[in-house]
């Protein structure tokens, strides 16, 4: 039961947080029969206790018209007054003592300037407050206290404020107007100034003349063709001093081998002598 109430505590306090623009530390306006109920109960430091439901620092706030009905009632009241006077004081500008009601209604106001939440025993006051949006209310149960679910006008409100936040302003759309009208100008400008650089491409230039050449003028106006040299791809590659040498002495020593095979072979040739004549002058 505590997690789910501090769960709908915060989920209130985003509310207000996010649709209203309460920040923290959150101002809390006492009126005297909250005071009073804090007092009677022992609900002590009220800060603290404030503090651990709205999850985040608090200063509590009452007015002068609220302390003077509560020193009005009598000495039974006396230490609610004390307390009361220990709060910071919200500016109301009453000159003459008006009931706690009417002087929180109008701090309070239309729209809440101040971000106040509004601590109170009376049920028509917030029931009052409940049909003004952006007011937040807190309320005691014996030594508990609550912060109230926002109300089915305040939801409304906050989701009306929501779509006109969306939705473009008549000063916006004619804005918007005028910024498409410059943007068509400026691209009507640089096309009409590419036709123009195009053209002035295109078009003859008016220094230089045009003449016609006659077919005799262009054979005279013609170069001679020079000799083109040999392909060098189709071309032998240069050899080598070394290389050369090198062969030239392998085809004298082939020479030399060939001429030396020959003299040999003449030398055998005509030293064989065939025996049979030899046996045939001797017999």
């Amino acid at each position: 039961m505590r997690f789910a109430k501090q769960k709908r505590h915060r989920k209130a306090v985003r509310f207000f947080t996010a649709c209203f623009g309460f920040r923290e530390p959150f101002k809390i306006l006492c009126d005297g029969t909250f005071v009073h109920h804090l007092i009677a109960n022992g609900i002590a430091p009220a800060d603290t206790a404030l503090m651990n439901i709205l999850g985040a620092p608090v200063k509590l706030f009452t007015t002068r018209c609220a302390v003077a009905e509560l020193k009005s009632l009598g000495s039974s009241y006396s230490d609610s007054v004390d307390a009361a006077r220990s709060l910071m004081i919200a500016r109301c500008d009453h000159e003459n003592r008006k009931s706690a009601v009417a002087c929180i209604t109008e701090v309070i106001g239309e729209k809440n300037t101040e971000h106040f939440f509004v601590a109170t025993q009376d049920a028509e006051l917030r029931k009052k407050f409940q049909q003004i949006p952006g007011v937040p209310l807190v309320y005691a149960l014996r030594n508990a206290l609550f912060l109230e679910r926002p109300s089915a006008f305040q939801q409304e409100f906050a989701k009306a404020a929501e779509e006109e936040r969306s939705r473009m302003t008549d000063l916006e759309w004619k804005m918007l107007k005028l910024k498409k009208k410059r943007v068509a100008n400026d691209e009507e400008r640089d096309s009409s100034e590419t036709e123009d650089q195009i053209l002035e491409t295109l078009s003859p230039r008016t220094n230089v003349k045009m003449t016609r050449i006659d077919k005799a003028d262009k054979a005279q106006v013609k170069r001679k063709k020079r000799a083109k040299g040999p392909n060098p791809l189709s071309c032998k590659k240069k050899q080598k001093q070394g290389n050369t040498d090198t062969a030239s002495e392998k085809t004298r020593s082939q020479g030399r081998s060939q001429e030396g095979d020959g003299e040999n072979s003449t030398r055998n040739r005509k030293r064989k002598r065939s025996r049979k004549s030899k046996t045939s002058i001797v017999s």
